[in-house]
């Protein structure tokens, strides 16, 4: 794969070749398929980030082999969510993955680290309490992930309102605000009512027998009053991540940053 493209470059470099077609013969690249697994090399190039691993219902060797073959293939950085703590030390105790780093709190593994923090502003993750730690923390280590500045704001739900009230400096300068929240899911209708940039809500599955493992939360975001809300799939904190970091980059695409 990598001579092709070195064979793409040099026909533009020759003439041979206009640009455009180069660009669009790139991102047509055909995927590797190594039987368990079809691993899309160029999905930066056509989405802006490169592919992401989802760690849950896949072995540590499937983990380990995919790794390898992305990292032979150019991918200097790679994220893999929903990975646990056995799958992380198989991957870690890997010669061939030697930037590996673990977050428990998270369940995320981050092969190559961080980048630089390139985004228009700050990108707020706010949590209803303790227990919606660990999507938030996947929300967090996404957007970082992805050249976010992240501010986390830990356990200020409505309950005790007070607790929201003292960040309203950051919340109102963010440029895009996470809400996470089980039980009744109320946060997102909060923070969507004091902040001027969107709010993306994580309805999370804590909660008593009546939150029906999320369901309450998120029916009660996606019917929130506050305009700028939208809503994410329970527990899904990449997603909110990923989309956050979208927003936070808006323009720059286009500024050729």
């Amino acid at each position: 794969m990598k001579h092709e493209i070195r064979e793409l470059l040099e026909a533009v470099q020759s003439g041979a070749t206009s640009v455009d077609d180069a660009l669009l013969a790139l991102k047509m690249e055909p995927y590797e398929d190594l039987g368990f697994a079809k691993i899309d090399h160029h999905r930066k190039i056509r989405n802006g980030a490169g592919e992401v691993i989802y760690g849950a219902g896949k072995t540590a060797e499937q983990i380990v082999t995919i790794l390898r073959h992305m990292k032979d293939a150019g991918q200097e950085r790679i994220l893999v969510t929903r990975l646990d703590e056995t799958k992380a030390k198989a991957i870690s105790e890997d010669e061939g993955i030697s930037d590996f780093t673990y977050y428990p709190e998270g369940t995320v593994g981050i092969v190559g680290g961080m980048p630089p923090k390139n985004g228009n502003g700050q990108i707020v993750v706010a949590t209803g309490g303790t227990s919606d730690l660990a999507v938030a923390e996947e929300a967090a280590l996404t957007a970082e992930f992805l050249g976010n500045d992240v501010v986390r704001l830990y356990d200020v739900g409505v309950a005790g309102l007070h607790r929201t009230l003292s960040h309203l400096p950051e919340i109102m300068d963010a440029e895009v605000v996470i809400a996470i929240a089980g039980m009744e899911g109320a946060l997102a209708s909060v923070l969507g009512g004091l902040a001027e940039c969107p709010v993306i809500a994580v309805p999370t599955s804590v909660g008593y027998g009546a939150s029906f493992q999320g369901l309450s939360a998120l029916l009660s975001m996606l019917n929130s009053c506050a305009s700028g809300v939208s809503v994410v799939n329970i527990d899904n904190g990449f997603g909110a991540g990923y989309q956050a970091s979208l927003i936070n980059h808006a323009g720059r695409k286009r500024q050729g940053l």
